[in-house]
């Protein structure tokens, strides 16, 4: 469950919740719980969610554009529809995320786990894929047009009907 104080705060503001994260380093050491928040359409447009605990969360349909959601842990959240181009994900946790028609333009999934993810539909054009696992991972009708996707794992991964293969390795 998530913390009462930590949905305060984000549901108060990307200002004061970027504030809140960057205002002292033990605040910046803290890894912010929202696990199974009701984010539903949330505006987290360049939010500081870097270590956050969103496993479980309704992510649907927000809109997480130039988040930073570093190290994040999304395993088995809700990410139907999202918007999350241009967003770090570096080394974020999605194992059995629902990706489904997320905007992934551009964005930084380098070194993230996305093993049984579920992908299909989901724009990858431009993303930075770089030793990425996708283990049993759904990426059929996937746009894949420019994207990186070097030392990336696709170990059993469903790759019918990808859109765009034109792929950078």
């Amino acid at each position: 469950m998530a913390n009462q104080k930590h949905l305060d705060l984000l549901s108060s503001g990307k200002i004061l919740w970027n504030k809140w994260r960057r205002g002292s380093p033990d605040v910046q050491a803290l890894e912010p719980d929202l696990h199974g928040a009701d984010l539903f359409r949330a505006d987290l447009h360049g939010g500081d969610l870097h270590g956050a605990d969103l496993s479980e969360a309704n992510l649907q349909e927000a809109d997480l554009r130039e988040a930073d959601l570093r190290e994040a842990d999304l395993r088995s959240a809700n990410l139907n529809s999202a918007n999350l181009s241009e967003a770090n994900l570096l080394k974020a946790r999605l194992h059995w995320a629902d990706l489904r028609g997320a905007n992934l333009c551009r964005t930084n999934l380098k070194e993230a786990d996305l093993s049984k993810a579920d992908l299909r539909g989901a724009d990858l054009d431009q993303a930075i894929l770089g030793k990425a696992k996708f283990d049993e991972t759904n990426l059929s009708g996937v746009d894949l047009s420019g994207a990186d996707l070097s030392g990336a794992n696709l170990n059993k991964a469903d790759v019918r009907g990808p859109v765009g293969t034109e792929t950078r390795t």
